[in-house]
């Protein structure tokens, strides 16, 4: 606990240092605009929820990847990864809590969409199943946390983290269906996507969005939450195997 909170301390100082990190609260009300604008086209007024979803996905899992590969790159490039991988505390659990104050911050872009979606098109997002929204919420955050610890383990070995967490987000976008459901995409593609903590998330939160009653709730957070704990499980071992490789090559601060 002691790694995590102080993992979530660095990370407001880095925040505070690099204010162009949190770019997705200013492209999320864009991204709102263009799927509003588009469904509305298409006559189809009844997938706001879909284009005031979308936008908080991407800006959620844009701030966990991208943060989770500038945390190593920045640290890399200040000369203080060695010190920070050498320190007694786990340094998953650091990555962790700063990937977390990252995410929870980005809930803000929940009232930016809905805000534009209500002033430039009069659209009313309503939560129907307001408990199902926040339990889904909470532990997607929590996912998406311990899912951007597996990338980050990889991003160790990685020279330019950046490129490559921004290389990995698109195709999270399609596979989590954050704009379209999965059953649209095409059949071959659909079993990748039943293990993208993303694809469950989404429809989760347009499910509450909607009047209908909701079903399998219990079991679908239960996915979410399993699938977050495996990665962080299968993040924190890759961790430790990869640490242990550039310890022994002494190549931590020069990959």
């Amino acid at each position: 606990m002691r790694a995590f909170l102080a993992g979530a301390r660095i990370q407001l100082r880095f925040l505070r240092s690099y204010p162009d990190s949190l770019i997705p609260f200013f492209t999320a009300p864009m991204f709102t605009v263009i799927f509003l604008m588009i469904f509305r086209h298409a006559g189809r007024p009844d997938l706001t929820a879909y284009a005031t979803v979308a936008p908080v996905f991407i800006a959620l899992w844009w701030l966990a990847l991208f943060n989770a590969g500038w945390s190593i790159q920045i640290e890399r490039w200040n000369g203080t990864i060695e010190m920070l991988v050498a320190a007694p505390s786990s340094f998953a659990a650091v990555i962790l809590g700063r990937i977390t104050t990252t995410t929870m911050i980005g809930v803000v872009s929940f009232a930016e969409t809905w805000l534009v979606a209500r002033l430039l098109f009069g659209a009313t997002v309503r939560i129907h199943h307001l408990w199902a929204f926040v339990a889904t919420i909470v532990i997607t955050l929590a996912t998406m946390a311990g899912t951007s610890v597996a990338m980050s383990s990889l991003f160790v070995l990685t020279r330019n983290a950046v490129t490559f967490s921004n290389a990995a987000s698109y195709p999270f976008y399609i596979l989590g269906g954050i704009l379209v459901p999965v059953s649209v995409l095409p059949h071959w593609i659909r079993p990748v996507s039943s293990i993208v903590f993303l694809s469950w998330s989404a429809d989760l939160l347009r499910a509450a969005l909607r009047s209908t009653p909701m079903h399998d709730v219990g079991f679908r957070l239960g996915m979410v939450a399993l699938l977050g704990v495996c990665g962080f499980a299968l993040g924190a071992w890759a961790m430790r195997v990869i640490l242990v490789r550039v310890r022994t090559s002494g190549e931590l601060g020069t990959m």
